[in-house]
């Protein structure tokens, strides 16, 4: 999204300066005129800032807002409140100690924001790419109850939850990603430095080499002759696959072959069971109305199985059905377990409650499976790279001991 830098003056006369996200001048003119001013001046950033941005959407990870920092922004900011630290002032400090600067700055906006008159929850909508809209919903409940403090522990327990949650299967999935980066490396310097040496060898050889070392020995010509291209044709695939991801269709394809994997289909379940659940729980809790909430739930979900599915569980909710009944018709992607407790939330006034157990049950699962998981995937890296490297050290050693022999 482009950065502008503006002038606006508010009906006192006082006058503003700064920067803000936009998509157009005419939005960032609609923003300002929300906090009382009115839009004078205007011009896009310098080239170093849209270079800067250009970078933002290619690395979000890198040069966005974490989720680890907007958690410890949630946990500070519910402190200070709880301290009696006004909110103007507890914003102030929290812009100040933020390392990153484009966090620093959205806080520092969100702060004139506040100055300016407008709640806290609506300055945090002004930055939708940085607050979700669950995060906005429940900050709004937290002001108009006078309960703030508490809707920022549940907030920042939230993003504690799902921090872990992505950690623990990140975590389980670095080691075999790595182990098939390092055989990939070792295969490729294997077939243009280590190939083409006993390749001379073979050539002296009158004897006619087996299939499988006429195999290895045209790949390591090919890689050799042809390793720029190669290592090119790799990298547009993996940009044509991430391009393909942000389709429509290629999402759909993408979320139904990961429910349909044996292990990755089940921590899919398991993981969007518990966002379900501790998402829709701290809204409930929150008090904001169950349809509401299912709104908000549907779009935090990353599959978007699931999400299609609680958008077509909340249009039915909102005709006066019961949540757990439509449940059981996405029982391919809920387990039975989540409607049976959702049914019993129900019948007992307490479907909040229960939606944050039932989230902490599978929070626990998906933490079973992922120490299972590393577990289970090391003997079979160990056994595919042995099947490997046997294949290969086989094929090169044969036709030595064939010239051996024949001596």
């Amino acid at each position: 999204m482009p950065l502008f830098s503006y002038t606006a003056k508010s009906i006192s006369g006082e006058t503003k300066t700064g920067t803000q996200e936009a998509s157009s001048e005419t939005e960032l003119a609609q923003i300002l005129r929300k906090q009382d001013f009115v839009l004078t001046g205007v011009k896009p950033t310098s080239q170093p800032l849209k270079i800067k941005n250009r970078l933002r959407l290619l690395l979000p990870g890198i040069t966005g807002v974490s989720l680890t920092e907007k958690m410890m922004f949630t946990r500070h900011l519910s402190v200070m409140i709880g301290a009696g630290l006004p909110l103007n002032r507890a914003l102030d400090v929290l812009s100040q100690q933020t390392k990153n600067k484009k966090f620093a700055q959205v806080i520092q906006n969100v702060n004139e924001s506040v100055r300016q008159g407008l709640p806290l929850a609506e300055g945090l909508s002004l930055h939708p790419k940085v607050f979700s809209e669950l995060f906005v919903n429940l900050i709004k409940v937290g002001e108009t109850s006078g309960g703030l403090e508490d809707i920022l522990k549940i907030l920042a327990r939230q993003m504690e939850r799902e921090h872990d949650l992505r950690s623990k299967v990140r975590g389980a999935m670095i080691y075999p990603i790595v182990i098939v980066i390092a055989m990939i490396g070792i295969g490729i310097l294997m077939m243009t430095t280590v190939v083409p040496s006993l390749t001379k060898t073979f050539k002296e050889m009158s004897s006619e080499l087996p299939v499988s070392t006429r195999a290895i020995i045209a790949t390591s010509d090919f890689l050799s002759q042809h390793l720029i291209l190669v290592l090119a044709v790799l990298v547009a695939l993996i940009l044509l696959i991430r391009f393909a991801l942000k389709t429509n269709k290629g999402k759909i394809i993408f979320d139904t072959t990961i429910l349909r994997l044996p292990i990755f289909g089940q921590i899919s379940r398991k993981i969007n069971s518990a966002r379900l659940a501790r998402t829709l729980g701290s809204l409930i809790e929150g008090s904001l109305p169950i349809v509401q909430g299912l709104q908000i739930v549907a779009g935090t979900m990353t599959n978007c199985l699931f999400r299609e599915s609680l958008q077509k569980i909340s249009l039915a909710v909102q005709k006066g059905e019961k949540f757990s009944q439509n449940l059981r018709l996405f029982s391919s992607l809920f387990p039975p377990m989540v409607s049976q407790m959702v049914e019993v939330g129900e019948e007992t006034g307490t479907l909040g409650n229960i939606m944050l157990k039932l989230a902490e049950f599978y929070e626990e699962e998906v933490s079973d499976i992922t120490k299972n998981m590393a577990s289970v995937i090391e003997p079979i890296l160990m056994i595919f790279i042995g099947i490997v490297v046997g294949f290969f050290a086989i094929a090169m050693l044969q036709p030595m001991y064939s010239m051996m022999n024949s001596m």
